[in-house]
């Protein structure tokens, strides 16, 4: 909370324009002519989809390539064709183009450079750098050690070269089964850095690739084919998370032995952590599978499939990234902010009209009986520029039933028997009578109005402390709204004691019959409106059909914090 309180100062203050520190670097790099040029890349591999974490990396890289003139590539890092979808490849390029990180026709898959990095591995084992070893993974894993152990040799790490040339072609030609052979860089069994204890650059997989089909029953590792695709694109920077740090001199090596003239620089930034969601992939694939959300754009998820259905922008996902900031020290960001984003986004870009979630009928009882008329509202009045609409009013409307209240406790400001209020946008009612039903639910509502109080009439009388919003009842549409909360419960935490997420019961609340101006039976998917004081609304892009919208709860009105 102290962080986000920090960022909202921060905006009422001014913010004071400064470089973060990967700028700095790239200056420096610019200056001292390591690049003449600067070039990056986002590398997500396509085994799931994008959540609100990958946003940074995207506006990252993106930003600064623009930034700085220079070209920004999307690239999959499709290794593992074991967990990869063609599926996941076409909603990833969906999202990075709807995050506005432009890539034009720099779209390039790892599997591109297949041959490639296999004539690299070639090259290692003529340099005496690599080595066909065929010990099991537990065995590897054994030989490995651990932080405090240093590792042993592989018997089969001095094998001569020629031998370790036919046995790696031998590999490729599908003469070996799944783990019965690895290709191991030859580097420092005795290494502090776990990463450089002779890692893994090939392993054997019979598997069927989106992109290659059958032709590779061989694929490298990510920490040897990650380094050659950034040296072959061209990269200069190589913008990753912290946890790749550790990696970092095994991926200087292997752009230096494979003996790259240009070699890119790596340099690590802090993940964005969203606090109390499920960014996981794993989780995620489970939570689908299982039926516990809807798929990977339920909008009680943070992955950008899922907020886009929603009904966040762009803009506000890059003011949230703008936000959180660039640093190299891990922190998490309050939800509240990401909320904070879209309220601000969406104020004076939509409008604002009147949907009543939970309908209770409301009859002015002296108003003309037959009759009814259109009334001018501003559609949002912040902003005069969005015009104004016409609204059917008549006899009979709609108020939201919590507006109404029998026995109202002390400074409530809405309508009860022989209290006052204002209609928005219309006329003063006063409360006459009320009718239930035998349960002692309220079924309808009587009241008078006075005539001489419409608004923009100028009137001057009496003052009335309440508004509330209706919708006239002939013309009202009858939709569908779907209010959200987060998907994991925010008092008790992540976790429960075993292990397990820990759910909201109450994240999604569907709510039928809603009664809404005739206008919004119209809107079409992704359209965002402001229901008056119910929240920002979109429309689903799944499951609405022409004239049947429905709406998703972006976010409610208030906020969960406050500024000191």
């Amino acid at each position: 909370m102290a962080d986000l309180e920090r960022c909202l100062n921060g905006i009422e203050e001014g913010s004071r324009e400064s470089k973060n520190f990967i700028e700095q670097l790239i200056d420096e790099d610019l200056r001292e002519g390591v690049y003449d040029h600067v070039q990056t890349r986002f590398p997500p591999e396509p085994n799931g989809y994008l959540h609100i974490g990958h946003a940074k990396s995207i506006l990252l890289n993106s930003g600064i390539a623009r930034e700085y003139g220079g070209k920004f590539n999307l690239r999959f890092d499709d290794t593992n064709p074991m967990k990869e979808k063609t599926e996941f490849v076409d909603s990833i390029r969906r999202d990075v183009q709807w995050l506005g990180a432009d890539f034009g026709d720099r779209m390039f898959f790892a599997s591109d450079y297949f041959d490639v990095m296999y004539e690299k591995a070639m090259l290692l084992i003529r340099k005496g750098k690599a080595f066909v070893d065929e010990l099991s993974a537990d065995e590897i894993r054994a030989y490995r050690g651990d932080f405090t152990t240093p590792g042993r040799e592989s018997p089969h790490r001095n094998r001569p070269i020629e031998e370790n040339l036919r046995l790696f072609t031998e590999m490729r030609e599908g003469k070996f089964r799944d783990g019965e052979r690895t290709l191991r860089a030859k580097i420092d069994m005795a290494s502090p850095n776990i990463n450089m204890r002779d890692p893994i650059l090939y392993r054997v997989a019979h598997i069927i690739h989106h992109n290659t089909g059958d032709k590779w029953c061989i694929y490298p590792m990510y920490d040897f084919a990650h380094p050659i695709e950034d040296a072959v694109e061209g990269i200069t920077h190589s913008l990753c998370t912290l946890e790749f740090e550790d990696h970092r001199p095994l991926y200087d090596w292997v752009v230096r032995e494979c003996e790259f003239p240009h070699p890119p620089r790596q340099i690590e930034f802090a993940k964005l952590y969203l606090t109390n969601v499920v960014t996981g992939k794993r989780y995620i694939k489970k939570l689908v599978e299982e039926g516990t959300v809807d798929g990977w754009d339920d909008p009680r998820l943070v992955t950008i499939a899922a907020l886009r259905r929603r009904g966040y922008t762009p803009e506000s996902l890059q003011q949230f990234v703008r936000l959180s900031g660039i640093s190299k020290a891990n922190s998490s960001s309050d939800y509240s902010l990401l909320e904070y984003c879209i309220r601000e986004d969406l104020k004076l870009k939509r409008p604002r009209l009147m949907a009543v979630l939970d309908p209770v009928k409301l009859v002015i009882e002296n108003y003309p009986e037959g009759e009814g008329e259109l009334l001018e509202i501003p559609n949002n009045l912040e902003n005069a520029e969005l015009g104004s609409r016409q609204v059917p009013f008549s006899r009979e409307l709609y108020i939201e039933r919590e507006d109404f209240m029998i026995d109202p406790p002390k400074k409530y400001k809405r309508l009860y028997p022989g209290n006052e209020v204002r209609l928005m946008g219309a006329y003063f009612v006063t409360c006459t009578g009320y009718e239930t039903d035998a349960e002692g639910n309220v079924t309808l509502v009587r009241c008078t109005y006075d005539p001489e109080t419409k608004s923009g009439s100028g009137f001057e009388g009496r003052k009335v402390k309440g508004t509330i919003h209706w919708v006239e009842a002939r013309t009202a549409g009858r939709v569908e709204a779907r209010l959200y909360e987060q998907l994991i419960d925010e008092e008790k935490g992540k976790l429960n004691e075993d292990g397990s997420l820990n759910f909201n019961p109450n994240s999604l609340k569907v709510v039928r019959n809603c009664c809404v101006e005739p206008e919004l039976l119209r809107a079409r998917a992704y359209e965002s409106f402001q229901f008056v004081r119910n929240g920002y609304f979109c429309v689903d892009c799944r499951d609405s059909a022409e004239g049947m919208p429905v709406f998703n709860r972006i976010v409610s009105l208030k906020s969960s914090f406050k500024l000191k």
